[in-house]
């Protein structure tokens, strides 16, 4: 049986703040990470199921699609009408369930 998770990143130029929800809307795991391609994927090789994931259009956008790509089942830039809060859960969330719709 395989598992869908839904991956909401928001980069940053020293981390990447990681949320992980499964298909039903549940918040899995949550997670800062460095900066790196290496970093980043060996997060994802840690997660099982199909592997969806999200993130703002912006400065970061062209590499993370590049070093996300062959690693996920669908990988969307998306420019978000994200409030800009410091609140790290609720710019993921929004990431995400703009993701899913």
């Amino acid at each position: 049986m395989t598992s869908e998770k839904y991956i909401g990143l928001d980069v940053h130029q020293a981390t990447i703040s990681v949320a992980v929800m499964d298909a039903s809307g549940k918040l899995v795991m949550e997670s800062i990470l460095e900066t790196k391609a290496s970093t980043l994927l060996q997060f994802l090789a840690g997660l099982r199921g199909n592997l969806s994931v999200t993130f703002e259009e912006g400065t970061w956008a062209a590499w993370l699609y590049d070093v996300l790509k062959p690693h996920v089942a669908l990988c969307l830039a998306k420019t978000l009408r994200v409030r800009r809060i410091n609140d790290f859960e609720a710019n993921l969330r929004g990431a995400l369930f703009a993701m899913l719709t």
